[in-house]
Protein backbone atom coordinates (compact mmCIF):
# COMPACT_ATOMS: atom_id res chain seq x y z
CA UNK A 1 0.00 0.00 0.00
CA UNK A 2 1.42 3.54 -0.81
CA UNK A 3 2.94 5.49 2.28
CA UNK A 4 -0.08 7.95 3.85
CA UNK A 5 0.64 11.18 5.10
CA UNK A 6 -2.36 11.33 7.39
CA UNK A 7 -2.59 10.44 11.04
CA UNK A 8 -5.74 9.38 12.76
CA UNK A 9 -6.73 10.01 16.32
CA UNK A 10 -9.02 9.21 18.55
CA UNK A 11 -8.86 11.89 21.63
CA UNK A 12 -11.27 11.77 25.07
CA UNK A 13 -10.67 15.01 27.03
CA UNK A 14 -11.18 15.56 30.86
CA UNK A 15 -15.38 15.93 30.54
CA UNK A 16 -15.52 12.51 28.22
CA UNK A 17 -15.33 13.86 24.94
CA UNK A 18 -14.60 11.67 22.28
CA UNK A 19 -13.27 13.39 19.15
CA UNK A 20 -11.30 11.81 16.14
CA UNK A 21 -8.75 13.87 14.43
CA UNK A 22 -7.32 13.95 11.07
CA UNK A 23 -4.07 15.03 10.58
CA UNK A 24 -2.52 15.05 6.87
CA UNK A 25 -0.30 16.95 5.34
CA UNK A 26 3.38 16.77 4.67
CA UNK A 27 4.82 20.75 3.77
CA UNK A 28 1.29 22.14 5.22
CA UNK A 29 -0.96 20.32 7.86
CA UNK A 30 -4.55 20.40 7.71
CA UNK A 31 -6.31 18.91 11.28
CA UNK A 32 -9.61 18.00 11.11
CA UNK A 33 -12.34 17.11 13.93
CA UNK A 34 -15.28 15.62 14.16
CA UNK A 35 -17.25 14.85 17.26
CA UNK A 36 -18.14 11.17 18.00
CA UNK A 37 -21.30 12.08 19.19
CA UNK A 38 -22.52 13.69 15.70
CA UNK A 39 -21.35 10.66 13.75
CA UNK A 40 -24.75 8.24 12.66
CA UNK A 41 -23.54 5.77 10.62
CA UNK A 42 -20.28 4.02 9.31
CA UNK A 43 -19.45 1.88 6.05
CA UNK A 44 -16.66 -0.20 5.43
CA UNK A 45 -15.47 -0.38 1.85
CA UNK A 46 -12.43 -3.22 0.45
CA UNK A 47 -12.02 -3.15 -2.90
CA UNK A 48 -9.80 -6.58 -4.54
CA UNK A 49 -6.86 -4.97 -3.74
CA UNK A 50 -7.27 -3.98 -0.14
CA UNK A 51 -8.97 -7.55 0.65
CA UNK A 52 -5.71 -8.62 -0.45
CA UNK A 53 -3.31 -6.52 2.26
CA UNK A 54 -6.14 -6.77 4.48
CA UNK A 55 -7.23 -3.25 5.10
CA UNK A 56 -9.95 -1.29 4.18
CA UNK A 57 -11.54 2.07 4.18
CA UNK A 58 -14.09 3.04 6.94
CA UNK A 59 -16.45 5.97 6.07
CA UNK A 60 -17.90 7.97 8.72
CA UNK A 61 -21.04 9.85 7.79
CA UNK A 62 -22.07 12.57 10.22
CA UNK A 63 -23.76 15.38 10.62
CA UNK A 64 -20.47 17.81 11.67
CA UNK A 65 -20.71 21.25 9.02
CA UNK A 66 -17.27 21.26 7.93
CA UNK A 67 -17.07 17.73 7.73
CA UNK A 68 -20.24 15.53 6.99
CA UNK A 69 -17.92 12.55 5.62
CA UNK A 70 -14.79 11.31 6.96
CA UNK A 71 -13.15 8.58 5.51
CA UNK A 72 -10.43 6.82 7.17
CA UNK A 73 -8.15 5.21 4.13
CA UNK A 74 -6.43 1.69 4.46
CA UNK A 75 -7.17 0.63 8.24
CA UNK A 76 -5.78 -2.72 9.29
CA UNK A 77 -8.50 -4.97 10.43
CA UNK A 78 -11.28 -2.52 9.57
CA UNK A 79 -14.36 -4.88 11.01
CA UNK A 80 -12.23 -4.62 14.30
CA UNK A 81 -11.86 -0.71 14.20
CA UNK A 82 -15.38 -0.42 13.02
CA UNK A 83 -16.70 -1.80 16.19
CA UNK A 84 -14.36 0.00 18.33
CA UNK A 85 -15.74 3.44 16.46
CA UNK A 86 -19.17 2.04 17.23
CA UNK A 87 -18.94 1.67 20.69
CA UNK A 88 -16.86 4.92 21.50
CA UNK A 89 -19.70 6.57 19.37
CA UNK A 90 -22.32 5.05 21.67
CA UNK A 91 -20.78 5.96 24.55
CA UNK A 92 -20.30 9.71 23.55
CA UNK A 93 -23.99 9.76 22.64
CA UNK A 94 -24.62 8.12 26.28
CA UNK A 95 -22.33 11.10 27.97
CA UNK A 96 -23.74 13.85 26.14
CA UNK A 97 -27.43 12.28 25.99
CA UNK A 98 -27.72 12.54 22.07
CA UNK A 99 -30.21 10.13 20.24
CA UNK A 100 -29.78 9.99 16.70
CA UNK A 101 -33.25 9.76 15.14
CA UNK A 102 -34.47 7.94 11.89
CA UNK A 103 -37.63 10.02 9.92
CA UNK A 104 -39.51 8.09 7.06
Amino acid sequence: MPISFTRYTLVTDHVDTTKLFTKSGVFSTTIEEVNMYRVYDIKIYQGLFQKMFGVGTITLYSNDVTSPLTEILNVKNPYKVRNMLAEEIEKAREVKNVRVGEIY
